[in-house]
């Protein structure tokens, strides 16, 4: 079995769109993305691999998560397509980049992309994605290659609010 890790980053400042690619994380988006990775941790849900868009509210919301799930900073993989966006044939493709090695690959990103990846890669619809929405996507099948649209299946779905 494969497992794929889907995370919308944390809540981040409104600031605007003009410098959307430095829009930091606010309190409480801090705050969610500790108490999610905390929940994965006590769930023992632990990524072989961690893919970030490069923006800074993915990237500080991968290196919490790395933070709390005990993985060094330095293994967070940096795409600059995840920030761009990509269709779910890309992003299939950068699965199938994974090294057969990997078992669980966590991919922080952003909305409305993450959203229809979730919903593209797995038999049923997720409704929403708010900020620091963190989806596990399970496949049956036992290489990277074999990962199709549509076959994956649920494994948990956690949000802040669930938390809280």
């Amino acid at each position: 079995m494969k497992r794929v890790v889907i995370v919308r980053h944390a809540k981040a400042v409104p600031y605007g769109y003009d410098d959307d690619f430095t829009r930091d994380l606010t309190e409480r988006g801090k705050d969610d993305a500790a108490l999610v990775s905390g929940e994965l941790r006590k769930r023992n849900i632990v990524p072989d691999n961690i893919i970030s868009s490069p923006a800074k509210r993915a990237l500080k919301t991968a290196r919490i998560f790395a933070d709390n799930l005990k993985i060094d900073r330095n293994r967070i993989r940096q795409i600059d397509e995840i920030y761009d966006g990509l269709t779910t044939s890309d992003f299939l493709d950068l699965i199938y980049s994974l090294s057969e090695n990997t078992e669980s690959v966590f991919f922080f990103g952003h909305n409305p992309g993450f959203h229809y990846l979730v919903n593209n890669l797995s038999e049923h619809n997720v409704n929403e994605m708010p900020t620091c929405s963190t989806v596990g996507i399970d496949f049956n099948v036992n290489s990277w290659n074999e990962v199709e649209a549509r076959i994956g299946q649920i494994a948990f779905r956690i949000t802040p609010k669930m938390l809280k």
